[in-house]
């Protein structure tokens, strides 16, 4: 009898174990962006703003002041992005978006982020998530997506090195509290992060940074800063690069 329940004991908990893998699988397919069709210089629609907002951090080979642009309009800056992407994840180099390309951009998604960065690494200090700040929580979220993206290139030209986020979106009142920070601080909006990598020079972070599609950029003592003000409405479109 004991054997019995020993085997029955055993099988329950490899069903459990079956199940629960399982449960991640689907969650991560649930969660992958679905492509149905290969996208090339020409091509436009939302298939390709989603394109664009994951080969953003791709702007550049070196530190210049341009960025890919998420406007569903496949152009030659978006075809020059998407041709860095894939000479960094070792794919055909061709700028056309077809399934090789699609699967690895998948790859870098998560439910909760992506490959290296989860929401949760940038919730405001004080506890309020993404409350409370000078947009919705909603906006702040998809704002704080679009970053990673291009933080998971800033990571891979730095030697694919872990980034650790000193601060990301800062409620208001948070932002208040913080001396020297400014009223209308991009932190409050979900478009920037004071960021830092062990055993990687400041110089070499906002070198990587400088080509990965962010305006706003410079070093503290001990972190550089980044955000993309001049892409969004919110009062400070313009390059800052000290």
């Amino acid at each position: 009898m004991k054997k019995v329940m020993k085997k029955l004991i055993m099988i329950t908990g490899f069903t459990l174990l079956f199940i629960l893998a399982m449960s991640v699988v689907s969650t991560d397919e649930a969660s992958a962006y679905t492509w149905t069709r290969t996208l090339q210089e020409g091509s436009s629609g939302s298939d390709v703003r989603e394109l664009q907002i994951r080969v953003a951090g791709w702007a550049a080979d070196s530190p210049s002041k341009t960025y890919v642009a998420v406007d569903g309009q496949f152009g030659p800056g978006t075809k020059a992005a998407v041709m860095r992407f894939q000479r960094a994840y070792g794919l055909a180099v061709d700028g056309i978006v077809g399934p090789a390309t699609q699967a690895k951009l998948n790859e870098l998604e998560r439910s909760n982020g992506t490959a290296h960065f989860s929401y949760s690494e940038f919730y405001s200090k004080d506890g309020s998530g993404f409350s409370g700040g000078r947009v919705s929580s909603t906006t702040v979220r998809e704002n704080v997506r679009r970053m990673m993206y291009k933080l998971e290139a800033v990571r891979v030209k730095i030697g694919n090195k872990p980034i650790t986020i000193n601060s990301g979106f800062r409620s208001v009142s948070h932002n208040n509290s913080i001396p020297g920070s400014s009223s209308n601080s991009q932190h409050t909006y979900g478009i920037a992060a004071d960021i830092k990598a062990s055993g990687v020079s400041l110089t070499t972070v906002i070198n990587a940074v400088k080509s990965s599609g962010f305006s706003g950029a410079y070093n503290g003592s001990t972190y550089t800063h980044l955000d993309s003000r001049i892409e969004y409405p919110y009062g400070a479109q313009y390059w800052y690069w000290p």
